[in-house]
Parts: C-alpha cells; sequence; structure tokens
C-alpha cells in the first residue's frame, strides 16, 4: 500500500513501471519540502524488496525495516548537518565521503533484499566533487541497484545528473485535499485541520509533523509574535533581535531560513488582507494582526519588506556575514516611522 498522500499520477507511473518490470536506474523526485518526496522514495524501495504479491503491502518484515529506515539494503544520505553535534550542524553540502560510501556499497549484490536502493535527501546539496562522484555512479549502474534523487530545486542540479535520471515532478496539494486526509486519516477536528492545511501551502508533511508535536505550532506562532515586536520596537530592539538570530544561524543555518520563509509567509499574507483577498491568507491564527498589519502599511511597503527578506536568504546562503545581513533586514522592515508618515498622511 503506498503511503503518500495525493500523488496519483506518480504512483500509478511507478506502479505501472513495476508490473512491466521497466524500471529506470535512477529516479529524480522533485517538489518542496514536506510534498512527499521520502514518503514516495520509500514506499518504491518496499515495493521493489517487498515479499507479498501486491507491494507495497507495509506489513512485511522487509516493508517494516525499510519504513524503520533500518533494512540493510536501503540507505539514505542526507546532509551530514541535520546530526546533533554543533559541528555537524554548521555542515551546508553533502560531502564526497558520502557519495564514496555509496559507490562502493553500491557495486556490492544486494545483502537481505532483491534491490539495494539509495535515496539522496536534499541532491542539490552536494558538493560539486560530490555531484561528479554521483555522476560517475549513474554513468555505470550496478545490476538490482536503484538511486532515487530528492530536490527541492533541480536547477541546482548538474543536468548531466538530471538527464541520466527519470524525473518524477510531485506538485503541492490543494488544501481540501490535506484537509480531508487529515480529519480522515488522522481524526483531526475540522478547524486545525483547515488552519494546517493552509499553513502547509499543500505540502502535509509539515501538517502530519505538527499533529504528531504540539511543539511545532506553538513555535511557529511565537517567532510570528517574535517578529511583530521587533518590527514595532525601536532600533535597539531589532539589532538586539537580528544578534539573537546571527547567532542561531552559526549553529542552526536550517532552522534561520525556516524564520525567514515564515517572516516572508507572514508579510505575503499582509499583502493579500491588503489587496482584499483575505479569504487566501494562510495564517489564518494571526487574522486580527494581519488585518492590523494590513491597515498600517502600504502595498509598496509590504512588497519591500518581502523582497528584503529574500535578498537577506540569498546573501546568506553566499555566505555573507550573518549579523551585518539580518541588521540591514531588521532595518529594512516598516516600523514606527511608516506608521506616523501614514497616518499623518491620512489626517490631511
Amino acid at each position: 500500500m503506498w503511503q503518500i498522500i495525493g500523488q496519483n499520477k506518480a504512483v500509478s507511473f511507478l506502479q505501472r513501471s513495476l508490473e512491466r518490470e521497466k524500471l529506470a536506474h535512477a529516479y529524480l523526485f522533485v517538489g518542496p519540502a514536506g510534498v512527499g518526496k521520502t514518503t514516495l522514495a520509500l514506499n518504491l524501495a518496499q515495493a521493489l524488496n517487498c515479499m507479498h504479491g501486491q507491494p507495497p503491502c507495509g506489513e512485511c518484515a522487509v516493508c517494516q525495516k525499510i519504513s524503520a529506515e533500518k533494512h540493510a539494503d536501503v540507505q539514505l544520505i542526507r546532509l551530514a548537518g541535520n546530526g546533533t553535534t554543533a559541528e555537524a550542524r554548521t555542515k551546508t553540502e553533502i560531502g564526497i565521503d558520502q557519495i564514496r560510501q555509496l559507490q562502493h556499497s553500491a557495486s556490492l549484490p544486494p545483502f537481505e533484499g532483491k534491490y539495494r536502493v539509495y535515496i539522496i535527501d536534499g541532491t542539490e546539496q552536494m558538493s560539486s566533487e560530490a555531484a561528479n562522484c554521483l555522476l560517475k555512479t549513474l554513468e555505470e549502474p550496478g545490476a538490482k541497484v536503484v538511486f532515487i534523487l530528492l530536490t527541492t530545486n533541480e536547477k541546482l542540479l548538474l543536468p548531466t545528473v538530471i538527464s541520466r535520471c527519470q524525473r518524477l515532478e510531485l506538485p503541492p496539494l490543494h488544501e481540501d485535499e490535506v484537509a480531508k486526509v487529515l480529519t480522515g486519516r488522522y481524526h483531526v477536528e475540522p478547524q486545525k485541520a483547515r488552519l494546517l492545511s493552509k499553513l502547509c501551502h499543500g505540502c502535509p508533511g509539515w501538517a502530519i509533523n505538527a499533529i504528531k508535536d504540539r511543539d511545532i505550532l506553538l513555535q511557529r506562532e511565537e517567532r510570528l509574535r517574535r517578529l511583530v515586536t521587533a518590527i514595532n520596537g525601536d532600533y535597539e530592539e531589532r539589532f538586539a533581535f537580528a544578534s539573537e538570530i546571527a547567532f542561531q544561524f552559526s549553529r542552526n543555518r536550517t532552522a534561520v531560513f525556516d524564520l525567514l520563509a515564515l517572516w516572508c509567509d507572514l508579510w505575503h499574507d499582509v499583502m493579500l488582507a491588503e489587496t482584499g483577498a483575505s479569504d487566501a491568507v494562510a495564517n489564518i491564527n494571526f487574522e486580527d494582526t494581519i488585518t492590523e498589519m494590513a491597515s498600517i502599511y502600504s502595498l509598496a511597503q509590504i512588497r519591500a519588506a518581502i523582497r528584503a527578506i529574500a535578498a537577506a536568504a540569498e546573501q546568506l546562503k553566499l555566505n555573507a556575514n550573518p549579523q551585518l545581513v539580518l541588521e540591514v533586514l531588521m532595518l529594512s522592515m516598516p516600523g514606527r516611522e511608516e506608521k506616523l508618515t501614514k497616518a499623518l498622511a491620512g489626517s490631511r
């Protein structure tokens, strides 16, 4: 049983390939984070190694092992920065050593299953050396070996890597489809399901994690409140906030990029409210704050804030000084002076 939510087109394609025994030696799954790429990859690994007649059954010992990421022939290669040590969290690339280990084990026959399956989560995060090393492996694939590359941005991949893969795109789902799954499969009450389906932007993985871990939603709300407080603060408060985030960046880069995406999400909702599209607002649990911000800031100021956040994210990716980047960003956010200017203009 395929566990992925939605993505019927991709599932049907893979099922037909399995039935006809016309498998590619390498697949490229393209889609945003949380849309189900890893789930689909694990499902395909189960289908290739399942012990039952209609794979993937999800219940046999093999399927259970793969689901738990404990099968000897199914490996997930991820950014080393997902580790727990401070040094690991600062890693920004999937290194060549990780791909060399893959290359060596891929030359061996399966140990306990039918196929060796290698899932590279975040293929766009490979170093250039690692990408070229992987390319050599894709050019000369071994028997009974399948590679599944997952990416949120295929533009960052080598064209030669893409050309050697069967590409499958996993688009975001409609929020109604996500809400239906949350209420049906996960028994979430309708109001919360509506909130989560909006916040996940068509990527049910985030919503499911938020169901399992209540702190995810609470921390999200706290981060939004903290941003609003900083925007309403003076320059000293803004610089203190920038220093706080810069320090966090030195410890967990991914968390800061997620934070910037969250800020952009908030301003996008303010823009929707400003232009009369309040029904499309995602952060419905912040509706009052968003409505108030829309009444305070002009569309030009809102768009400038969104552009400033995007620019800061790009600069951080290029290893610019995080303290400086974040200080400039906080200065770029509309605040007290803009409120006063608009109030004065309205009184004339």
